[in-house]
């Protein structure tokens, strides 16, 4: 008779990046449902000089005030800082199974970039439904437009 090995399976560790910058809804979302898909949600939290490298900006909450936000919730597992716009770089330190992105990267250069890095260490991409109704860039020009009425 062939029997089946002890084994132990490991659980899935997912990753997802973000700014975190005015956290809203589409924040809740992709964490929430990226929590769903692995056993170890890490979210990494962009510090902002990395932020204003990669988008021209820096953000309005600063970094160690966005990082105990994502850590206070509860589909989090662990937050940790990310630095890079290169995913490999915090996958070296965290050995994620999948790195987690909005649907608006699917299709689209960066995405595919994203998904090559990522073969490269054996981590996959899992697209998300991006919430269209609300984002920081929205909410940073309303306050941008607020001010600048003042």
């Amino acid at each position: 008779t062939v029997g089946y090995q002890n084994r132990q399976i490991r659980p899935i560790v997912g990753y997802v990046p973000g700014v975190f910058d005015l956290f809203h809804i589409g924040h809740l979302n992709i964490l929430k449902r990226a929590r769903a898909l692995c056993d170890h949600l890490v979210a990494g939290v962009v510090i902002d000089s990395a932020v204003e490298k990669m988008k021209g900006y820096r953000p309005i909450v600063p970094f160690e005030e966005r990082i105990e936000i994502v850590r206070a919730i509860s589909c989090v597992d662990e937050a940790v800082t990310d630095t890079s716009r290169d995913k490999r770089v915090v996958w070296s330190e965290h050995r994620f199974d999948v790195i987690f992105k909005g649907s608006d990267w699917e299709d689209t250069d960066k995405g595919r970039m994203l998904e090559k890095e990522m073969a490269e260490v054996g981590a996959r991409v899992i697209y998300l439904p991006y919430t269209q109704h609300t984002s920081s860039t929205m909410l940073r020009d309303v306050l941008t437009r607020l001010v600048n009425s003042l």
